[in-house]
Formats: C-alpha cells, sequence, structure tokens
C-alpha cells in the first residue's frame, strides 16, 4: 500500500507555487531510506521569477529604517520560538538528526542569531565625517549590496538557512535562497514563517538541484552570490560570479585539527573531542575529526578515545540515547565508507568502521589510528563519524601537520600550558582557534576560513558587514 508524498512548494513574491513546467524530485528521511515528500526542481523560468520578485522589493525594503527591519527580524526570532516544534519535526525528517539534541542544540542558538543581527541592524559603523581636504567635508554611507542569491547545505539546513537570510535582511537585502535538493522541507516552512512577517518578495525559495544554483548564480539580477558547501562548489560559484564581478561569501570544508599535548587531562579532552567529532555524524566543518598527539600519551589517549567512540550510539531520531543520526543520503554514506575501505596498511581501526542496521543510512562511531600526513584520510574531508589519530613529537611538528591540509576553517589546542596555547593560536592557519574546547559558536563571534575552506564571515558584526557595500559622499562647504 503507497503512502502519499507530502508537496513541497517553492516560495515567490509572497506565495507558495510548483515548478513552472512542473517538474520534482523525491525527498528522503536518512533514518529511514524512504521518500516522504516531493519538492520542485526548479528551472530557468522559477528561477527568473524569484529573482524579478527580490528584485522589486529590494528599493522598499532597503529605504526601511534599521528600526523597522529590526522589528520584522526580532517577530521572525518570536516566531520561530512559537514555532519550534514544527522546525523541529521538518528538520527530523529532513536529516534524520535526534529530536531532544535538534530542540536543545538548534533552536536556542537559531532564535539568538536571528535576535543578534536585529540588533546589528541598528549598530552599523563608519568612520565620522570629516573635512580631509580644505573646503570639503566626507561622509561614509554602508549600504545593502542588493539581491542575494543564497544555497545552503544539506547538514545544518533550517540553521544554516538562518545563517544566511539573517543577516542579508537585517542590512537591507532581499533574499532568494536554495536548500539542498536533499533537505528542502525545514527551508519551505521557514519560508512560510517569514512570509507572515514580511512584505512580499523580500525573501523567496527556490527548491532544486545543483543546476538550479548554478542559474542562480549566473543570473544577472544577483549582486552577491552566499553558499555553503563543498570546495567543489565553491569554486563551481566563484567562477560562475566572476563571469559578471558578483560579490561572493564562501563557507566550504573543513578538516579541523585538533592538537593535543601530553599536560592535557586525557579523560576531558577525549570526553569532549569524541562529541565534537561525532555530533551530527561528523558532518560538520568544523567537525574535530584530525586529531594529533604527542607521542609520549598516544598510545593511552588512542585507546580512551576508542572506548569512548564505543560507547557513542548512533539510531533513530526518536531515541534519547543517540548522540547522532545517519549520514544525509546514500552518496554521503557510500563517501564515508570508501574511505575506510581505502584505508592503507599501516593504518588501524581501533573502532567502528561499518555501516549500522539494514534500514537508513547510519555508520557506527569510528577512530582509525597509525596515519601518516600525506594519506588519503587526513588530506580530505571525510564528513562523517570518523576520528583520525596521528601521533606528533614536539611542537613544530605540531604546527606543520596541522597546517599541512588545503582547509582553513576550524582548529583547537589542548594543554596547560598559557603559553604554547598562545604561540599555537597564532601559528596555526585557522579561521578558527579553541583553546581546551571544541566547537561552541556565538552569534557575536565571526564564522570562516582561509584557503580553500573558503573566505567571507557568518555570525558577527564581521558577517553583518559582509553583506554591506561601502559608499564615499564628498561635499563643498561653499554650497
Amino acid at each position: 500500500m503507497s503512502t502519499e508524498l507530502r508537496r513541497l512548494r517553492n516560495y515567490i513574491d509572497g506565495e507558495f507555487r510548483d515548478a513552472a513546467d512542473g517538474r520534482t524530485t523525491e525527498v528522503v528521511n536518512p533514518a529511514t531510506g524512504e521518500a516522504y515528500a516531493t519538492a520542485p526542481l526548479s528551472g530557468q523560468a522559477d528561477v527568473d521569477a524569484a529573482m524579478a520578485a527580490a528584485a522589486a522589493a529590494f528599493p522598499a525594503w532597503r529605504d526601511k529604517t534599521p528600526a523597522e527591519r529590526q522589528k520584522a527580524l526580532l517577530k521572525i526570532a518570536d516566531a520561530f520560538e512559537e514555532r519550534a516544534e514544527e522546525l523541529i519535526a521538518a528538520e527530523v525528517e529532513n536529516t534524520g538528526k535526534p529530536i531532544g539534541l535538534t530542540r536543545s542544540e538548534e533552536i536556542p542558538p537559531m532564535v539568538d542569531q536571528i535576535r543578534f543581527f536585529a540588533g546589528a541592524a541598528r549598530m552599523l559603523e563608519g568612520r565620522s565625517a570629516g573635512e580631509y581636504m580644505e573646503g570639503m567635508t566626507s561622509i561614509v554611507r554602508r549600504e545593502p549590496v542588493g539581491v542575494c542569491a543564497q544555497v545552503a547545505p544539506w547538514n545544518y539546513p533550517m540553521m544554516m538557512a538562518v545563517w544566511k537570510f539573517a543577516p542579508a535582511l537585517a542590512a537591507g537585502n532581499t533574499v532568494v535562497l536554495k536548500p539542498s535538493d536533499t533537505t528542502p522541507a525545514s527551508t519551505v516552512l521557514i519560508a512560510d514563517i517569514l512570509g507572515g512577517i514580511l512584505p512580499k518578495g523580500v525573501f523567496n525559495v527556490v527548491c532544486g538541484d545543483r543546476d538550479t544554483g548554478r542559474a542562480m548564480v549566473e543570473h544577472p539580477t544577483p549582486a552577491m552570490a552566499s553558499i555553503t558547501g563543498s570546495v567543489r562548489a565553491g569554486i563551481s560559484v566563484a567562477e560562475s560570479a566572476s563571469k559578471d564581478v558578483k560579490r561572493v561569501h564562501l563557507e566550504l570544508g573543513g578538516k579541523a585539527p585538533v592538537v593535543v599535548f601530553e599536560d592535557t587531562d586525557i579523560a576531558k579532552a577525549v570526553e569532549d573531542i569524541s562529541v565534537a567529532g561525532f555530533f551530527n555524524a561528523g558532518q560538520d566543518c568544523t567537525a574535530a575529526t584530525r586529531v594529533l598527539v604527542q607521542d609520549s600519551i598516544h598510545d593511552e589517549f588512542v585507546a580512551a578515545l576508542a572506548k569512548a567512540a564505543s560507547e557513542t550510539k548512533t539510531g533513530q531520531p526518536d531515541d534519547e540515547d543517540v548522540l547522532y543520526g545517519p549520514l544525509n543520503n546514500p552518496n554521503q554514506l557510500k563517501q564515508v565508507a570508501g574511505f575506510i575501505e581505502r584505508l592503507p596498511a599501516h593504518a588501524k581501526v581501533e573502532a567502528g568502521g561499518q555501516q549500522v542496521g539494514d534500514k537508513g543510512y547510519f555508520y557506527a562511531p569510528t577512530v582509525v589510528s597509525g596515519l601518516k600526513q600525506d594519506d588519503e584520510i587526513i588530506q580530505n574531508e571525510v564528513f562523517g563519524p570518523v576520528i583520525t589519530v596521528q601521533s606528533f613529537a614536539d611542537e613544530a611538528q605540531a604546527v606543520e601537520w596541522a597546517n599541512g591540509v588545503d582547509y582553513a576553517l576550524a582548529s583547537s589546542v589542548w594543554t596547560k600550558d598559557h603559553g604554547r596555547a598562545m604561540r599555537l593560536s597564532r601559528s596555526l592557519d585557522f579561521g578558527c582557534v579553541w583553546i581546551n574546547t571544541h566547537i561552541p559558536l556565538v552569534a557575536e563571534m565571526p564564522h570562516g576560513g582561509f584557503k580553500k575552506s573558503g573566505y567571507g564571515k557568518d555570525l558577527s558584526g564581521y558577517g553583518f558587514e559582509d553583506y554591506t557595500r561601502i559608499k564615499h559622499v564628498m561635499t563643498s562647504l561653499d554650497g
């Protein structure tokens, strides 16, 4: 007996619509491996319509006072709290994440982030006006850039949507947002929430695949393209945007080093690192996936980490004892399993290393030791519940190996030596360095990397400024 699939729709110019040509794609719950909805497979006509709506809405939204935009964002934050259970249900169906952790770890920071950007809307600052030339006064205006084409990923579809739209709207821009083709449900619900608060056309959602995203980035209307995704996707966006010199904001992959020195409290470090590595099935650009341990404590640390992995549980969303749910899709499951299958002979799987169950896309918490710096699993992003361990001799080698990858998003240092911690915070070539912790984020602080992890910042005043442009105005004092 077949179950009728729920129909998700685009949100364009204040109304929900099917794709212009009627095409759809099935959306699968990764915890079951079964389809639960269809979503539009949007084409050029849908992108054109969304861009036209955003462009038409831009002048009036731009000209709202910061106080008016703040008021709208505060209403959105309140609505997220009021409809939290709907958002949780949609996100869990999207991703298979544990219900309890989605409620405790995603809803509160999302609401806080929206409220932060509501406040930021009224805090745009620039240099004071002054006479830098005799008889002339100069002022600096900070303005919204215009229409923003935004592409969100599948690992945190709900939260990343907030990271996209909140600073853009606060700064006075209008938005066309595309969720991942595997996780559109919570973004469509967000459109319903924002649609009851914002003027039509200010916020639009277009569902689709990578061709849809490409059409958005290549469209002549947006002044800025923002993406959270893979390095491959980021390179493609940068190349497409370069053709008409669009601004580009890229938050891409990560391969976070976790540098553990011999003076560390091993029990606490293992507890924190295992959670930071396995949370959300390791599908996090900042996950604690690449541990470098000083050789004097290597064996003890690996044994403790393997034990922690064996005690970490994955399973269905309603199981309160699980730390994480499934990988997002069968391709991701295949990718993670492939890294383990291709391990070199000198590597040792200390825990896990296999799929869990025969329903959904679950993979066991995995620890791999005995690895060398040039091994594939050290150099490339796994994006799964896999923690690798290397042994280093001294501080210089730790820094060399930590920096010796193409990614540069996040890192952490574990030591009781304050001077060493400060030295590494300077030497580590990553956009974030945590000391004796790993993965906490706050709305007030910037998130973003270097090298192939991209450029531009999310969160913070820096992230807000990324969605603005600067104009110099000079006036004669002679009238």
